[in-house]
C-alpha cells in the first residue's frame, strides 16, 4: 500500500478542491509550454477564441473552453509543448454599445461626455469585463497559459493592426471609396453583410405607379425609397414590358420630380410584383450594381439619422415609417395605388442592437479583395483563402474542417465575397491609421472626410506624421481586422518584435518561430464567415502562411426543449451557478457528451446533476481501491502467470479503451470518447471487474486494480481535470496534470488468447439468470438452483462456479451437466449452445395469485376490444387500418390468455 496515501471523505465535495487545485496548478507553471521537460518536444498550439469584454461567460463560451482544455491536456500529457494562448477581444461596436446604455440610464450620452472622458468610460469597463471573464476562465479549469495573455487592443496587437493595414494600402488592397453599405442608424456606424441579421416579419406591398402619365405599375414595401429612384428595371424577355426599355420619363412623385429611366436586367423576376422593379441605386446594394451598369444617377435620400434628407418636401426629416406613411396617403389620395398586399418579408437588422439596416452609400475603407498580389503567388487574397481549404498553399496541406459539410459553406461564401469593408464609425477600437494633411476639405467627425484629397494630403503609416498640420482618420476599423490577426500577432510578446520587411510582415519572436501556425482553431460554426474565415484570409496574406491546420465547429448550447437559451425566457443555465452546486467537472462533462461536431447540444441541469453522479462514482470507486490496491509494484509482467478471466477482460477492455479514447480526441469526437469512459468506468471496472475482485481475492487483483485506475485517472483527466487530480493526489502520486499518458502496448504485452471473450461468456450467463430471475419476479433474497447443461463450455463454467454464484445471482447451488430433464416448474433459458435451469425461484402460491390477477386484466382488455369492434357505428365509420389494428390486439391478447 502506498505509504503517502491520504484518506478519503465519503463523499466529494468539489467546492472543497477546485479552487487550490488551479492555483497549485497555476503556480506552478504547469499551463506555460516552457516549463515541458523535453525542450525538442512537438508543438502543440491552440489560440483561444477571445471573448468579447461585454460581460459575463455563457455557457456557449464554456462548451468552448471545455473542448479546448480536453485537447490541450491531452497533448500536455503526450510530452507535445503544449501552449494554449488567452486573450479577449474588445469587440468594438458591442461594447461601446453595452457603455452607451448604461450612460444613457445616467442621463448622458457619448456626445456630451466627448471623446477622452467617454473612451475612458469604454476603457474602464472592459478592464473590468476583462476581469470577470479571466476570472470565470479560470473557474472553468482552463490550463491556458496566462504569461502570454493577449488583448486585441493592447499596444502589441495595435502594432500589427497597422502594420498590416499600412501593408496593404501599399499593396492597393486598401482603397478609400464610396459604395452601398449596411448603416445602423442606431450604431451610426457600417456593417459587415455577416453582420446584418434577418427578422422575419408580415410586411405590406404597395403596387403604385409614379404617376398617372407613368405606363408601367411598380410594386415594394419601401414607398419612401422611391423618392430616390431613378429607373424602372424589367425582365428583358417580359413581353409586357418590352416596347418601354430604353425611354425615359419625368414623374411626378408625390411632389417630388424624378427623372425614370425603363432599363432591362435578366435577373428580375418576372412573376414578383409587377415584374417591374423601381431601381433606387443609393439604397439597394443591388439597383447600386444596375446603375454602375446603366450609368445612371444616385440620389440619396435617407441620411445616417434615419431621416429623410433635405430636398425632399414635406418628407423631409422624416423618420422612414412616417415618411412611408404620408407617401402612401398621397399616393392614395392622387389615386395611384392599385393594390396592398401582406407578405412575408425578412427585415435587415443590426446583429448587436436589432435596429433596421440602412443601405445607403458612404465614403468608407475597403478592401479589394479580388486584387492580385504580387509576392503571394499573384493571387488575390480571395484565391489564396479558398485554395487553403481546397487543396493547401505556401506548401502546406490543406486546412481541415470538422465536420466537413462546413467546406461547402465556406467555399459559397468564399467565392460570392465582394469588397470588405473595414470601417466604422465608431470611437472605440483600432483607429485607421491614415492621416490627412489640415484644410478646407477636412470637416467634423459627423460629416467626416471628403474624398477629393490628393496622394500628398494623405499619409498612411505605422506611426503617426512629423509635425502638427495633420489629423488622424477618425473612423475606427473591423474589429474582425484585428482578431483576424489573432493567431500570429499574439505571438509576439513586444511591439517591437512586429516590423515590415521587404513588404512582408515579420513577427520576430521564439513563440512563433515555436507556435504558428496552430494546429486547431476550435469555435461556434455560427462564426465561420464572421472570424474563421477573416483569418484565414489576413494570415495567407500578411505572413504567407495558414493560421491553423484543423478547424473544428461546435454547436450552440439549447435548452432542453432545443430553444435558444435566452435570460428574458428565463430558460437559460448560468455555468457560475452552476459549478458551486454540481462542480466544475460535471458542468464540463455536460457539455461534452451529447455533444457531436457541428450540432446544437441540448442542456438541462438534470444533466449536470446526472453527470455529478458519475463524478460520484468515480470518487467511489477511488475510495474503495485506495483500500485494497498495491500503487507500490510497477511490473505485472511478473504476475501474469496467476491472471485469471476477470484479469485478463478489464486489462484488454483497458488497452481497447486507450486505443479508442486516443483515435476520438485526434479526430475531435469528445463525446464518442467520454461515451466509452463513462461505459467502461460504470459497467467495465465498477459493476464487473470491481464485483469479480471481490470473489478472486489475490495479491494479483490489487496490483492490476492499481494500474488501471491510474490509467484511467489519467484517461478522464482532460476531461474531468478537477476530480482526477484530487484523487491522483490523494493516492500520493504527484501532479496528474503532467503525467505521460497511457499506452495501449503496455496491456498488449500482457494479454494472451485467454482474454476477454471467455470471460464475456461468463458475463452472459450471470446476466442471463439476473434477467430471468427479474422477469419472473423472484425476491431478492430467495435462492435458487441452477442447472447449466452443456459439453463444450463445463471446464470452463466449472472454473467459474463461484464467480457466477457470487455475482448477485441468487444462486446457492450450480450444477453442470451434459443432459437434463425438463423439470415442470424450471425456469428455462437457452443462449450459445448452453442451456439454463433456474429451480425453486417460483412460489406457487403466489405464482398463482399473479397468473389470476394477470389473467383478470387481460379478461378486462379483452372485453373492452370486442365492444368496440361490436360497435356497428365504429366498424364502418373508423379507418380501415384502425379496425385492422384492434382485430389484431384482439387476437394477440386471447392467445396470451390461454396460454396463462
Amino acid at each position: 500500500m502506498n505509504s503517502l496515501l491520504k484518506e478519503f471523505p465519503k463523499t466529494y465535495d468539489a467546492s472543497s478542491y477546485e479552487d487550490e487545485i488551479y492555483k497549485e496548478w497555476e503556480s506552478k507553471g504547469f499551463f506555460n509550454p516552457d516549463n515541458t521537460l523535453d525542450k525538442n518536444a512537438k508543438s502543440y498550439t491552440i489560440v483561444m477564441p477571445p471573448p468579447n469584454v461585454t460581460g459575463t461567460l455563457h455557457l456557449g463560451h464554456t462548451a468552448m473552453l471545455a473542448l479546448e482544455d480536453i485537447l490541450v491536456r491531452y497533448h500536455r500529457m503526450l510530452g507535445e509543448r503544449s501552449l494554449w494562448l488567452p486573450g479577449t477581444d474588445h469587440a468594438a461596436i458591442a461594447t461601446q454599445t453595452k457603455v452607451e446604455k448604461i450612460i444613457k440610464e445616467e442621463g448622458t450620452n457619448r456626445h456630451e461626455m466627448g471623446r477622452e472622458k467617454f473612451l475612458e468610460r469604454v476603457k474602464a469597463f472592459a478592464q473590468d469585463s476583462h476581469d470577470t471573464i479571466a476570472n470565470q476562465t479560470r473557474k472553468i479549469g482552463s490550463s491556458c497559459d496566462w504569461s502570454r495573455e493577449a488583448y486585441t487592443l493592447d499596444e502589441t496587437r495595435s502594432k500589427a493592426v497597422k502594420s498590416v493595414f499600412k501593408m496593404m494600402y501599399d499593396d492597393g488592397l486598401v482603397f478609400r471609396g464610396e459604395r452601398i453599405v449596411n448603416w445602423c442608424p442606431r450604431c451610426k456606424s457600417t456593417l459587415a453583410d455577416d453582420e446584418v441579421e434577418y427578422k422575419a416579419q408580415k410586411a405590406k406591398l404597395y403596387y403604385f405607379k409614379y404617376d398617372k402619365n407613368f405606363p408601367i405599375t411598380i410594386a415594394t414595401t419601401r414607398p419612401e425609397t422611391k423618392l430616390g429612384d431613378t429607373a424602372v428595371a424589367v425582365n428583358p424577355k417580359d413581353e409586357r414590358y418590352k416596347e418601354f426599355i430604353g425611354q425615359e420619363y419625368e414623374v411626378d412623385f408625390c411632389g417630388c420630380l424624378l427623372k425614370i429611366k425603363i432599363i432591362a436586367d435578366r435577373n428580375i423576376e418576372m412573376d414578383f410584383g409587377t415584374g417591374a422593379l423601381g431601381v433606387t441605386p443609393a439604397h439597394s446594394a443591388v439597383d447600386w450594381k444596375m446603375a454602375q451598369e446603366n450609368n445612371l444617377e444616385i440620389v440619396k435620400v435617407i441620411s445616417e439619422d434615419g431621416l429623410i434628407k433635405d430636398g425632399f418636401g414635406d418628407f423631409s426629416q422624416k423618420d422612414v415609417y412616417s415618411a412611408r406613411k404620408m407617401i402612401v396617403e398621397e399616393l392614395e389620395k392622387r389615386g395611384l395605388i392599385e393594390k396592398i398586399e401582406e407578405i412575408d418579408n425578412n427585415l435587415s437588422i443590426c446583429y448587436r442592437c436589432d435596429t433596421a439596416i440602412e443601405p445607403l452609400p458612404s465614403l468608407q475603407w475597403f478592401i479589394d479583395v479580388n486584387k492580385k498580389i504580387v509576392r503571394r503567388e499573384n493571387k488575390s487574397i480571395k484565391e489564396l483563402s479558398i485554395e487553403a481549404v481546397k487543396s493547401g498553399v505556401f506548401g502546406r496541406e490543406k486546412i481541415n474542417i470538422f465536420p466537413e459539410r462546413f467546406e461547402k459553406n465556406y467555399f459559397h461564401w468564399m467565392e460570392n465575397l465582394g469588397d470588405w469593408c473595414i470601417s466604422r464609425q465608431i470611437l472605440f477600437g483600432h483607429q485607421v491609421p491614415v492621416w490627412y494633411k489640415k484644410n478646407d476639405k477636412i470637416t467634423n467627425y459627423e460629416l467626416r472626410i471628403t474624398n477629393d484629397l490628393v496622394d500628398e494630403e494623405i499619409y498612411v503609416g505605422v506611426e503617426a506624421p512629423e509635425g502638427d498640420d495633420w489629423v488622424q482618420d477618425m473612423d475606427t476599423l473591423d474589429t474582425w481586422f484585428s482578431s483576424g490577426l489573432w493567431t500570429f500577432s499574439t505571438l509576439a510578446k513586444t511591439p517591437e518584435q512586429i516590423r515590415i520587411e521587404n513588404g512582408n510582415l515579420i513577427i520576430d519572436s521564439e513563440d512563433f518561430k515555436n507556435f504558428h501556425p496552430t494546429q486547431v482553431l476550435e469555435t461556434g460554426y455560427d462564426i465561420i464567415f464572421f472570424w474563421v474565415a477573416r483569418m484565414i484570409i489576413m494570415t495567407t496574406y500578411a505572413i504567407g502562411d495558414i493560421p491553423f491546420q484543423d478547424v473544428y465547429l461546435h454547436g450552440l448550447v439549447l435548452d432542453e426543449k432545443g430553444k435558444k437559451m435566452s435570460k428574458s425566457k428565463g430558460n437559460s443555465i448560468d455555468p457560475l451557478d452552476m459549478i458551486p452546486k454540481y462542480g466544475t467537472d460535471a458542468v464540463r462533462l455536460s457539455l461534452v457528451i451529447g455533444s457531436t461536431q457541428g450540432n446544437d447540444l441540448k442542456m438541462s441541469e438534470e444533466k449536470i446533476a446526472s453527470n455529478r453522479n458519475l463524478i460520484n462514482k468515480l470518487w467511489n470507486i477511488a475510495r474503495y481501491i485506495s483500500q485494497v490496491a498495491d500503487f507500490s509494484q510497477t511490473n505485472l509482467e511478473f504476475y501474469k502467470q496467476d491472471f485469471s478471466l476477470a484479469d485478463y477482460y478489464i486489462l484488454e477492455k483497458m488497452q481497447n479503451l486507450i486505443v479508442s479514447v486516443r483515435n476520438d480526441l485526434n479526430q475531435y469526437r469528445f463525446s464518442q470518447a467520454g461515451e466509452s469512459l463513462r461505459g467502461f468506468t460504470w459497467d467495465d471496472l465498477a459493476d464487473w471487474y470491481l464485483e469479480a475482485s471481490k470473489f478472486e481475492k489475490n495479491e494479483t487483483k490489487n496490483k492490476i486494480l492499481a494500474f488501471i485506475f491510474k490509467d484511467l485517472l489519467k484517461l478522464w483527466h482532460p476531461f474531468i481535470p478537477f476530480v482526477t487530480e484530487t484523487i491522483w493526489q490523494k493516492l500520493g502520486f504527484s501532479q496528474l496534470i503532467i503525467s505521460k499518458y497511457p499506452e495501449a502496448d503496455f496491456y498488449n504485452n500482457l494479454l494472451t488468447e485467454k482474454s476477454e471473450n471467455n470471460f464475456e461468456f461468463i458475463k452472459n450467463i450471470i446476466v442471463c439468470i439476473r434477467n430471468a430471475r427479474s422477469e419472473n419476479k423472484i425476491e431478492p433474497a430467495r435462492k435458487v438452483q441452477a442447472v447449466l447443461v452443456t459439453k463444450k463450455y463445463q471446464e470452463l463454467i466449472k472454473s467459474q462456479v463461484e464467480l457466477i454464484k457470487g455475482m448477485k445471482t441468487g444462486i446457492d447451488d450450480l450444477k453442470i451437466v451434459k443432459s437434463f430433464e425438463n423439470e415442470k416448474e424450471a425456469i428455462h433459458l437457452v443462449f450459445s449452445n448452453l442451456e439454463i435451469y433456474l429451480l425453486g425461484g417460483i412460489d406457487e402460491e403466489k405464482e398463482k395469485v399473479r397468473k389470476e390477477k394477470q389473467k383478470e386484466n387481460l379478461k378486462k382488455m379483452i372485453e373492452v376490444i370486442e365492444q368496440k369492434l361490436n360497435n356497428k357505428e365504429f366498424v364502418e365509420k373508423a379507418p380501415k387500418t384502425v379496425v385492422l389494428r384492434e382485430q389484431e390486439n384482439l387476437k394477440k391478447l386471447k392467445e396470451k390468455f390461454l396460454n396463462i
